[in-house]
C-alpha cells in the first residue's frame, strides 16, 4: 500500500494519518506491536467497493481539494474522524482549527475545508 505517506516522522505534518479501531492517528507515533489485534484502515481501504468512493474521497475530488496529493490521504482519514466525533455537524471555524495537525505544502487549504463541509452531510446520509 502506497497511500500512506512518511511526511516528517515527528508526527507534525499529518500526512501518515490512519484509522485505527475507528479513531485517526499518526501512524508515525505507533509501534506495529502496539495495534497488534485492532483494526488499522488506510486510505486504500476507505472505499466501499473498486467503483464507489467513501463520501469524503468524492468531496476532496468535486472540490478540487487535492492538489498535489502528498497530504490528501491523511487529510482524508483526519477529516472523516473529524466529521463524526462532531456529530457530522462542522463550520469553517471548526474544520480549520481541527487541521492545524495536517500540513499541505501546496496550501490548498481553501478547497480541503469546503470539501470536509461538503462531505459532512454526505457521510451521515450515507451512514458513515
Amino acid at each position: 500500500m502506497t497511500g500512506t505517506h512518511v511526511g516528517c516522522d515527528t508526527s507534525q505534518c499529518g500526512a501518515c494519518v490512519v484509522e485505527i479501531d475507528g479513531k485517526s492517528v499518526k501512524s508515525c507515533t505507533i509501534l506495529a506491536v502496539q495495534v497488534e489485534g485492532s483494526k488499522v484502515t488506510t486510505i486504500e481501504g476507505l472505499a466501499p467497493s473498486a467503483d464507489k468512493l467513501h463520501p469524503m474521497q468524492e468531496a476532496f475530488r468535486d472540490n478540487h481539494a487535492l492538489q498535489c496529493g502528498f497530504c490528501t490521504p491523511g487529510m482524508v482519514m483526519s477529516a472523516i474522524d473529524m466529521v463524526k466525533r462532531n456529530n457530522y455537524q462542522l463550520d469553517e471555524a471548526t474544520v480549520r482549527r481541527e487541521l492545524e495537525g495536517n500540513l499541505c505544502r501546496c496550501t490548498g487549504y481553501h478547497n480541503i475545508v469546503k470539501a470536509i463541509l461538503a462531505a459532512a452531510p454526505a457521510m451521515k446520509s450515507a451512514g458513515v
